[in-house]
């Protein structure tokens, strides 16, 4: 063995052994343990199995068929634990319902094959072994890239129910994070998934991509404290829901065009004071009453800019709900960093 191998071997391996000590450190040494924070130890187990498999396929002499295909198995549970994973990162109370683990079934049923796997069937030039073991592969790469895209998914809906603007800063991590594990999957899907397509691309570099994959991982995890968060961070308590409620109706009935629109108005739509109305846009939107309606006025004035050359840029001030043209001006400039006119004239170019 050359001194290449050998620092391949320990990069591949501690990246393996580190992701082992972290699913470690998550189940037995963390004090407070959530079902996320096993389900993130059970993916890291998984994976740390899968790549051990690769490692010894790679540097070992003849390994034995049974543990080439129970290594594969693996992948297998991987996918709906990662499915479980997102989804409980992202809701309120989040328990595992018994029907959930039907998704293993693909799992057991192929590690129960494994078994049976001789090594004679293995190693023939049978046409039938090789058609077997080809579909076995295609199927468990698709599986794995279908809960990827699931899991992609997930943060896609979380983010539409929970826009940027209104994101607090745990749900803001949270979803960072889920983002990261994403694409931390998908590189390491292609790693493997090109040494099948084309042989150019070492066997070895599955197992190099997931240390690297695993080490940014755990250092990101740790510097967000994304294991101190989990789904309750999504709870909608009273202020969020009525912040909702309170957009929607001066979106949707484009209260903002009103110049006469005041707080206590928009209080009444909910049913609230003054105070409390204004306490709820201040914690939800991270603006004063002003600055969120005139944030609406800004974004419907940009639209008629440019739709609407021929009107002058006092028609537009007034048609998008302001007062007079210098308080128009001045938030314009507040929100978009230009004047009207400029803005205008700009997007004209």
């Amino acid at each position: 063995m050359n001194f290449l191998d050998i620092l391949l071997i320990i990069i591949s391996s501690a990246g393996l052994l580190h992701g082992l000590a972290f699913a470690f450190y998550l189940c037995f040494i963390k004090k407070k343990r959530t079902i996320t924070i096993y389900l993130l130890a059970f993916i890291l187990v998984f994976m740390g199995l899968r790549i051990g498999k690769s490692v010894m396929l790679n540097f070992g002499n003849e390994l034995e068929p049974l543990f080439i295909f129970v290594g594969l198995s693996f992948m297998l549970a991987i996918g709906p634990l990662l499915k479980w994973y997102f989804t409980g990162m992202v809701k309120t109370n989040y328990k595992l319902s018994r029907y959930y683990f039907l998704e293993l079934i693909p799992f057991f049923t192929f590690f129960l094959m494994s078994l049976s796997v001789t090594e004679n069937w293995f190693d023939s030039n049978d046409k039938k072994a090789i058609i077997v073991f080809a579909s076995y592969l295609i199927f468990i790469y698709l599986h794995f890239l279908f809960y990827i895209f699931y899991a992609g998914l997930i943060i896609k809906k979380t983010k539409k129910e929970y826009p940027k603007s209104s994101q607090t800063k745990y749900q803001n991590t949270v979803l960072n994070w889920l983002q990261l594990v994403i694409i931390g999957f998908i590189l390491i899907w292609i790693s493997y998934f090109l040494n099948i397509i084309d042989d150019a691309v070492p066997y070895i570099t599955g197992p190099i991509m997931y240390s690297l994959v695993i080490y940014f991982l755990s250092f990101k995890a740790f510097q967000l404290k994304i294991i101190e968060i989990n789904g309750t961070v999504f709870k909608k308590n009273e202020n969020t829901e009525l912040f909702d409620i309170l957009k929607n109706r001066i979106l949707n009935d484009q209260l903002y065009l009103d110049s006469n629109i005041s707080l206590a108005i928009l209080s009444k739509q909910i049913h609230k004071s003054s105070q409390k109305t204004s306490e709820i846009i201040n914690q939800n939107a991270k603006q004063n009453f002003n600055d969120f309606i005139n944030h609406f006025r800004i974004e419907e004035a940009k639209k008629m800019l440019l739709s609407n050359k021929k009107h002058t840029i006092s028609t537009i001030a007034f048609d998008a709900g302001f007062n007079s043209l210098s308080s128009f001006n001045t938030a314009f400039k507040k929100f978009v960093g230009t004047t009207p006119s400029l803005y205008r004239k700009n997007s004209s170019l």
